[in-house]
């Protein structure tokens, strides 16, 4: 921190004050609508920002919405953002998220990744029909979820050429979505399975219902973004028996939810940020 004081002293002429740097900086578009934070745009040469925008980034408290690119080059300098860092590392990458589930003891359904021609052949020997296969990287919003109850259907999975996600099938009508923010919940829905389809997401056809929410639910969410280190993430639950078990956490969680709620998603994280609860 000392090191951004000094660049800070350093500022050459015309560029701001320190009292207006210390106006609230983001990089990603998430906060653009929030005329306090000063919203900067992505931009992965850090010299096409100017003189006044390179110094708000390096003297700011905190950055806000770094995106992917910048949050570990601030993390490495010993700068915080939010979202954190850690919360950026498992975005879109549900091997990593399995292995700190698996790490840390948070309860997953069965999971294992098999890598290689030779790998893949010793699925069956792991699962039998049906399960559920994934694409483990990039996806969302429901793609790339697949439910294998053949040969055919793991054949055709395995022509994707990715590492093959699998994981135990526990059949249930609807799962919970409940979205931390901070290390508080800000908003906790059921996701109901669409007519059509095995999966309860939105985009997929799923339903959202407000019907009361297991405590346990919630607090279990609430420790798996503690000890994962996520502040702005969707907790995937799914109910089985007198269980739950986290499927993944959803740093792109939509707000789908929120609008059915009535509330404004952007004013809410404003307020959120402006105000110190996160």
């Amino acid at each position: 921190m000392q090191r951004y004081l000094e660049l800070a002293e350093k500022q050459p002429p015309g560029v701001c004050s320190l009292t207006r740097i210390h106006r609230p900086v983001a990089i990603g578009a998430r906060l653009k609508s929030c005329p306090e934070i000063h919203t900067l745009g992505f931009r992965p040469n850090f010299y096409d920002y100017d003189a006044s925008q390179r110094q708000a980034l390096l003297s700011t408290r905190r950055v806000l919405y770094p995106t992917a690119f910048y949050a570990g080059l601030f993390n490495a300098m010993g700068k915080p953002t939010f979202p954190s860092f850690h919360t950026y590392t498992c975005a879109m990458d549900k091997i990593r998220q399995t292995a700190m589930f698996q790490m840390l003891g948070i309860p997953h359904p069965r999971t294992r990744v098999f890598y290689g021609q030779k790998q893949k052949k010793t699925i069956l020997n792991w699962f039998s029909f049906p399960f559920i296969a994934k694409i483990p990287r990039g996806s969302a919003r429901g793609q790339g979820i697949f439910l294998i109850q053949s040969q055919a259907d793991l054949a055709a999975y395995l022509a994707l050429k990715c590492p093959a996600y699998i994981q135990e099938y526990l059949p249930v009508k609807k799962d919970m979505r409940i979205i931390v923010i901070g290390r508080k919940v800000v908003l906790a829905y059921w996701r109901t399975v669409g007519t059509s389809c095995f999966k309860t997401n939105i985009s997929q056809g799923g339903s959202i219902c407000f019907d009361p929410f297991p405590k346990p639910a919630l607090d279990l969410a609430l420790s798996t973004a503690k000890a994962c280190g996520w502040d702005d993430v969707g907790i995937d639950i799914l109910p089985s028996g007198s269980r739950y078990f986290v499927l993944e956490g959803n740093m792109k969680y939509g707000t789908k939810g929120f609008q059915k709620a009535g509330i404004n998603y952007k004013k809410m994280l404003c307020r959120l940020i402006l105000t110190d609860a996160v």
